[in-house]
């Protein structure tokens, strides 16, 4: 009696030449994957011609004659770096995002928990209200929140920012967190209550660490809302060595001496720290988007 690899092994020696068929890509997938290119073309591209405009000069760039610089202008990021001042302003940025980025982790986890497992008296009209307050534009809640932060003496002061920039982000957060709570089994929490652990520890060791797409969803969704936020600093900071990296921006902006090739260069600066952390949370990221579609 011949098995499957004796028959292979007998036709390949009978016909040494034969080789199995090659299978042509079906035309949607190709059709697909074309689209899928151009999408990431068009979303490449401003990065690409951002780059290249902060090593050109102020005449080559208004010129519009070649996309690729003739004379890579280095020195547009070191005149970038010392006018603006983005060392300082960097710093503050860094800190101020670090440390909104780990509140609202740690708020919209617990608050999306309760809202996933626990049942109490008002649950349907709390995320009402979470819903009503995603609602409200940011800048009409800054007359209300900068009044707060007067009376609690947090005006012109870094805590106050991270504090606002932390109850911006929960609400949509812990909605995000509440949908990655109820996608998990109840089993494993069961177990572990079961095995005498409380709520907080169940909370910490089972749920929390199945929750790491989520989590990492979050960061990067916040993370790029808390680096890109001016308005609210502008209506608190009186310092201006307290501000974020948008203000460096802002002194390359003047319409009697145009520098666009320093703007550039400056903005190049000021998406890096970005792009790193969103190279770093990619796995988890891509995790998060199949766990969302999955649902």
């Amino acid at each position: 009696m011949t098995t499957v690899s004796d028959r292979t092994m007998i036709r390949s020696t009978t016909n040494p030449d034969a080789r199995p068929r090659r299978r042509w890509p079906r035309p949607g997938l190709i059709g697909r994957y074309g689209l899928l290119i151009i999408a990431a073309l068009t979303a490449v591209f401003p990065l690409l011609w951002m780059l290249s405009g902060s090593l050109q000069s102020l005449t080559e760039l208004l010129s519009n004659q070649s996309f690729l610089p003739s004379d890579p202008q280095w020195g547009n990021y070191v005149t970038a770096w010392v006018q603006g001042d983005l060392g300082s302003y960097l710093r503050n940025s860094v800190i101020y995002t670090g440390c909104a980025v780990a509140g609202i982790l740690l708020v919209a986890s617990l608050a999306g928990y309760a809202l996933a497992r626990l049942e109490f008296a008002g649950k349907a009209a709390f995320t009402v209200v979470i819903l009503v307050v995603m609602i409200i534009p940011a800048p009409a809640m800054f007359l209300a929140q900068y009044k707060l932060l007067v009376s609690l003496g947090l005006t012109n002061s870094p805590v106050g920012y991270v504090l606002i920039l932390i109850t911006s982000g929960v609400p949509m957060s812990a909605l995000i967190m509440r949908s990655f709570f109820v996608s998990q089994p109840r089993d494993l929490e069961e177990a572990a209550a079961l095995d005498g652990a409380g709520p907080l520890r169940i909370f910490w060791s089972v749920i929390l660490p199945l929750a790491r797409p989520g989590l990492a969803a979050v960061a990067v969704i916040q993370g790029l809302g808390a680096w890109n936020e001016y308005l609210m600093a502008l209506v608190i900071f009186d310092d201006n060595s307290l501000m974020p990296i948008q203000r460096g921006l802002t002194a390359f902006t003047s319409a009697e001496t145009p520098q666009q090739p320093i703007l550039l260069a400056a903005t190049t600066i000021a998406i890096i720290p970005v792009i790193i952390f969103y190279l770093a949370a990619q796995r988890h990221i891509v995790q998060g988007i199949g766990v969302g579609a999955i649902k």
